[in-house]
Order: structure tokens, then C-alpha cells, then sequence
């Protein structure tokens, strides 16, 4: 263990770090609670094109599902009396609009298994990132905001 990412780790990570990004800036309230799970998917399924795990336009991944290879569940959840709080994601078949006092996790991942069409050396990459957050009037206040995020920051944090 070096405390450092390697090349590949490095360029999974930033993708994934993108996405969770963008779907930060996505949760906000009046929003709805699936806006930023399909944020993260066109975030990721881009990333994966520009690394060479997906191959095709960004609609053709996204049409095709091919993305899910990498990120098979949502960005998210709510969050309060229990790690997965109770309450629906859809109501009446909408999905449910954002409004202050929620609280929910933003955390979009990767998983890459060993398969044919993905490169060796980015087998067994795993990456989650999460952020809980509370919607207020304005936006969001972010709960996990002191975590170390950048490649810097967990580098670092990896190395005490």
C-alpha cells in the first residue's frame, strides 16, 4: 500500500468524483429525488467512454444500458432513524419532488468486475463516494462536507 492511486484508480475515481459533483448541484429543492440518480449516469456513462469501458456515443451507452455493467444501483437514498430511512422515492408514479428537510445520501459508484471487455489493470476497482445532505430553501447544506474528496486530500489522508 502506497498511500497513492494507481493510473487506473486515479482515472475511476475522477469520473465517479464527477459524477458525485454534478449530482450535488443537482439536489436542490423542488427537484426531483430521481433528477440526480440520472445525473450520475450521464456523468458516469461519459466518464467510462473517455476511459475505455464503454464504447459508443454517450446516448448509445445510456440507450443501451451498457453503463450498468459499471453502476448497477441508484445515487442515492434517504437518510434519518435508519441508514436507509423509510419513505417512497415515487408517489402516484412521480418521483417524489425534493423539499426542505429531507435528508438523503448522494453517493454514486463504480464497480468493475474481471470481464473480457474491460482491461486488466482495472479489474476489482471499487469507488464510492457519499455525501449526506439536508435540503434546505435555498439549496442544499451538506453534512459531510470536512471529508477528504479530491485525489490530493485522499492521497494524503491515505498516507498518516
Amino acid at each position: 500500500m502506497s498511500g497513492r492511486f494507481t493510473g487506473p484508480q486515479k482515472a475511476v475515481y475522477e469520473v465517479v468524483l464527477a459524477a458525485q459533483l454534478a449530482c450535488l448541484d443537482a439536489v436542490r429543492p423542488g427537484a426531483e429525488f430521481h433528477d440526480y440518480h440520472k445525473m450520475a449516469e450521464r456523468v458516469l456513462a461519459q466518464g467510462y467512454i473517455d476511459i475505455g469501458l464503454c464504447r459508443g456515443s454517450l446516448d448509445e451507452v445510456l440507450e443501451t444500458g451498457a453503463y450498468k455493467q459499471f453502476y448497477m444501483h441508484r445515487a442515492g437514498h434517504w437518510l434519518g432513524m435508519d441508514v436507509h430511512d423509510a419513505g417512497l422515492y415515487q408517489l402516484k408514479g412521480a418521483s417524489q419532488k425534493l423539499v426542505p428537510g429531507m435528508v438523503l445520501t448522494v453517493e454514486p459508484g463504480t464497480y468493475i468486475r474481471p470481464a473480457d471487455n474491460v482491461p486488466d489493470d482495472f479489474w476489482d476497482i471499487g469507488i464510492r463516494i457519499e455525501d449526506d445532505v439536508l435540503v434546505t430553501a435555498t439549496g442544499i447544506e451538506n453534512l459531510t462536507l470536512g471529508a477528504p474528496k479530491s485525489v490530493a486530500e485522499v492521497e494524503a489522508a491515505c498516507r498518516r
